[in-house]
């Protein structure tokens, strides 16, 4: 009778166990699949970054998970979701499938930007491909002592910029 006391318990707290782990698992905005790369602060550093010496292209995204002979690329943002991405948020997502596709030898048929209230599923093209390379070439191209404009006019941004104290074109607030 014992036995069968144990096996019921050990049964249920299996269940509880795969519920905490699929309800986890939905918060990170992870598709089924295994995951097998994790840069989260949550599980600790990884310690190999993807890179690409031909892009001269390193990242680390947030989350790899094998599907079948896929392997996608999800970038957590801890953020509410805009109506659509940011086209910043979509280049960085493509720039992980592009060393995705250099590291594991398969193309990504999409990659996942996952908000804290939803995810958006971004086809990998070879529009977006060609897009995100001309950018890093054209950013590559550029000399690192050129001046680049401040890029907005939202007061809370440039308050909370690390850069703000040097920035002579900072918002005066």
């Amino acid at each position: 009778m014992l036995g069968l006391y144990l096996a019921i318990l050990l049964f249920v707290i299996a269940v509880v166990l795969f519920i905490i782990s699929s309800r986890q698992r939905r918060r990170a905005g992870l598709p089924s699949g295994s995951v097998i790369y994790i840069d989260s602060s949550q599980w600790g550093k990884v310690e190999k970054p993807l890179y690409d010496p031909e892009l001269h292209l390193t990242g680390k995204p947030d989350y790899l998970v094998r599907q079948g002979s896929q392997v996608i690329p999800i970038e957590v943002k801890s953020g509410r979701a805009p109506q659509a991405p940011y086209d910043a948020h979509i280049y960085q997502l493509v720039a992980y499938c592009l060393l995705v596709e250099r590291e594991y030898a398969t193309r990504p048929s999409y990659g996942i930007i996952h908000y804290a209230d939803k995810s958006f599923a971004i086809d990998y093209t070879t529009q977006l491909a060609e897009a995100v390379q001309a950018v890093i070439r054209q950013m590559q191209g550029k000399p690192s002592n050129s001046i680049t404009d401040r890029s907005h006019q939202e007061s809370k941004r440039c308050q909370h910029c690390g850069y703000r104290s040097v920035c002579d074109q900072s918002l005066r607030i």
